[in-house]
């Protein structure tokens, strides 16, 4: 399995993935303008991308997801609930589904509460074990924080959603496996993550602030320390939308 991490504009975390030995390859967040480099990684590990997938539809960048599909001959994948929503054809993911990338599996999770649409990646890469390695969490969850709640404008009712998420579904996963954010610290997507770009569920478990309160006090926490909307953020949405 080969795994790369670009750090690239706002502080965003997007990642390319595969199996090598099968020549197949998964790019997840891609901003735009950076098309060239997955392609150039792709070449490199002599692999064809068969899968771009966005975890949601974005508010703080402009995402190169479609852009990058078209370029690779790849399926553009988004969160079944968009449809009827974007402007364009997309791959529908939908809970639980598995997507099998040679010997690399990756299972969706529904990850509402940042936004309706968010997914978690769960990856296993099935050579070395059945169990999953790690997860890339999106706006969903960071290293030492949580996602933002008010992009879809009902904070309180989004915040009480990702605490839900957070603890029904995202934090049942074993505590080894790794976290892979969509976003580090500086990013207009949440408040006190780390500059650190990766962690492990069972970490943040002992040391993330926000996933040892209740509740009651995680919505109030959350909803009291949005920060300020993302420059340009109407334009960047209606773009990730196709309008």
């Amino acid at each position: 399995m080969f795994f790369r991490q670009l750090l690239t504009q706002d502080a965003t975390l997007s990642y390319f993935f595969g199996c090598g030995s099968c020549h197949v390859g998964v790019a997840v967040d891609p901003v735009l303008g950076d098309e060239q480099w997955f392609l150039d990684e792709a070449a490199r590990q002599d692999v064809k991308i068969t899968h771009v997938i966005d975890t949601h539809v974005h508010a703080d960048h402009f995402s190169g997801g479609r852009r990058l599909a078209e370029l690779a001959g790849a399926k553009y994948c988004l969160h079944e609930s968009n449809a009827g929503r974007v402007a364009y054809p997309f791959e529908p993911l939908a809970d639980g589904q598995r997507i099998e990338v040679g010997n690399v599996a990756v299972d969706v999770l529904h990850t509402p509460g940042h936004t309706p649409d968010s997914v978690c990646l769960v990856v296993t890469d099935k050579r070395r074990a059945e169990t999953p390695w790690f997860v890339l969490t999106g706006d969903t969850l960071f290293v030492g924080s949580a996602g933002r709640p008010d992009l879809a404008g009902r904070e309180a009712e989004m915040a009480a959603q990702l605490y839900d998420t957070l603890h029904a579904r995202l934090l049942t996963l074993p505590g080894e496996v790794e976290l892979y954010p969509g976003h580090t610290s500086g990013s207009a997507c949440g408040t006190g993550m780390s500059g650190k770009p990766m962690s492990t569920l069972g970490f943040e478990k002992r040391s993330n602030a926000m996933l040892s309160m209740s509740r009651e006090e995680f919505v109030a926490a959350l909803t009291a320390s949005i920060p300020p909307r993302p420059a340009e953020m109407d334009r960047m949405v209606a773009f990730n939308l196709g309008r």
